[in-house]
């Protein structure tokens, strides 16, 4: 066999439709396409249309408050990946790991709001180690706490939040500071002058 001898299987291939050959061929007129206007036309989008009326979507009132877009947002942390960086050095196990230093490990891009614990690999997990995080699963505790080591939960506090709540706090102890003076103590009340 040769290149030039290789064909397809038959009915591999099927012969392009010729349509708009009269009423008679069964695909005449309007080849098979229907009646005039929009619907006869490609790239129509229909869905929710009502004829002309206003349709549902916009009748119905918009209502409500989406909080999505303030929904904290978490690293989430399985014991397999963690018990990994241990065994590979980048997890130090003679401090309390946080989430400050898995980021500063590169084992987590960005700290977020907090770290969550997922136990996927805790049948597995053998180190002692002493983590803080603002949640953990019950089998991820489990694990941590058979190996001999502790899982401390942290409040579920916004970063944001937070930040905002340190500079509110500087901004107050600068104005306090301002008004004590240099010297630390308060600036004395100018005497009144006898008339």
């Amino acid at each position: 066999m040769k290149l030039n001898q290789i064909r397809d299987k038959n009915g591999a291939k099927h012969a392009t439709k010729r349509v708009g050959r009269g009423i008679g061929s069964g695909l005449g007129k309007t080849s098979g396409k229907g009646g005039k206007g929009q619907t006869a036309r490609s790239g129509v989008a229909l869905n929710g249309f009502e004829g002309g009326q206003t349709p549902l979507y916009r009748r119905l009132p918009k209502r409500g408050f989406s909080n999505a877009a303030f929904a904290p947002a978490y690293q989430e942390l399985n014991l397999d990946v963690l018990q990994w960086a241990i065994d590979e050095g980048r997890v130090k196990l003679d401090a309390p790991v946080t989430i400050d230093t898995l980021v500063a490990s590169g084992l987590l891009r960005r700290s977020f709001d907090g770290l969550k614990l997922l136990g996927r690999g805790s049948d597995k997990f053998s180190a002692k180690i002493s983590i803080e995080c603002v949640g953990a699963t019950k089998s991820a505790v489990g694990a941590i706490e058979k190996a001999g080591g502790s899982v401390t939960l942290l409040p579920q506090v916004r970063a944001a939040v937070l930040k905002d709540a340190e500079a509110k706090q500087a901004k107050r102890a600068a104005k306090r500071a301002k008004a004590t003076g240099k010297g630390g103590k308060a600036a004395a009340p100018a005497e009144a002058k006898p008339a």
